[in-house]
């Protein structure tokens, strides 16, 4: 079974559309309140289907960089960072796993690990007594039932403690490369906004965009909405004057329309190509504001 890393980002089957030689075109209030409004009536399926199609490859466009942001080079070590992150954000848990890695790296040194000196090395993480519990006890299970190999099924998985299904789909579709949804706090509330479904579950959810995006693309489709939520599409006040998605979007107008507003809400290292998707010369645009960190869980 192949694995994937960090330092060489899994790409998924639907190729990252080419850099746009224009601006892609900004959606008005009045297109944005018909849209909504369609939305809202019952959008039918096709029409649905057609619009998260553009949205995919405008994404696609967008976010040619996206990946797993959490750096790991076998299934355990991104077993191990995903059930760190839970109330955490990426950076942090990077800055923490490279040690950690280094101390335990089999499963069976998490499963005789000295809780102790566990739960001093994921302190910052935050509830760092609930992860170490859940680190143990995944070590003893996949030592005791796995000889000591994560497995690769969902079923597998989530049996293991401290292993959810968004975990699962995490694990599957970066070390495994086997198609998975994840549906954590950006993937949920983005799809919602953008009306591709109406579901509050994240079990529902997930099989809700499952028949929307081809099997091909669940794992890339998770990493291109997260990688949105914590660039553009922010909680609070999203950058829609900066946002390439407008057009399909029946939310658009949540946040500041103006670009010169919204593309102080931009953040992350790809600013600058963000901007230039919609026509905002880096150079010209003003610095990105403080508030939502764009690495938020």
């Amino acid at each position: 079974m192949t694995t994937a890393s960090r330092s060489a980002p899994q790409r998924g089957a639907t190729p990252a559309a080419p850099e746009a030689a224009t601006p892609v075109p900004i959606a008005t209030p009045r297109s944005a309140a018909r849209l909504a409004k369609r939305v809202a009536a019952g959008e039918p399926a096709l029409g649905r289907s057609r619009r998260v199609a553009r949205m995919l490859r405008m994404l696609a466009a967008t976010h040619p960089d996206a990946h797993c942001e959490l750096d790991f080079t076998t299934p355990l070590e991104l077993a191990v960072a995903t059930i760190l992150s839970a109330q955490s954000t990426d950076k942090l848990v990077n800055s923490v796993t490279p040690a950690l890695f280094k101390r335990y790296p089999t499963a069976l040194d998490y499963a005789q690990a000295d809780r102790a000196e566990l739960e001093e090395m994921i302190h910052s993480t935050g509830f760092f007594r609930n992860k170490a519990n859940s680190l143990i006890g995944m070590g003893t299970a996949v030592v005791e039932k796995h000889d000591g190999v994560l497995p690769h099924t969902l079923e597998e998985l989530v049996a293991l403690p401290g292993i959810g299904r968004k975990t699962a789909n995490v694990i599957l579709g970066n070390a495994f490369g086997i198609p998975g949804i994840t549906v954590d706090t950006h993937f949920g509330r983005l799809v919602r906004r953008w009306g591709w479904t109406t579901e509050e579950d994240p079990v529902k959810v997930e099989h809700a965009i499952g028949e929307l995006v081809p099997k091909r693309d669940w794992t890339m489709v998770s990493h291109y909405v997260i990688f949105h939520g914590r660039r553009v599409c922010h909680a609070r006040k999203p950058a829609c004057g900066a946002c390439s998605l407008g057009t399909d979007c029946p939310a658009f107008g949540t946040g500041p329309t103006d670009q010169v507003q919204a593309a102080k809400l931009v953040k992350g290292p790809s600013r600058p190509h963000l901007l230039a998707m919609v026509g905002i010369p880096d150079d010209e645009a003003p610095p990105a504001a403080g508030g939502e960190d764009a690495d938020a869980p």
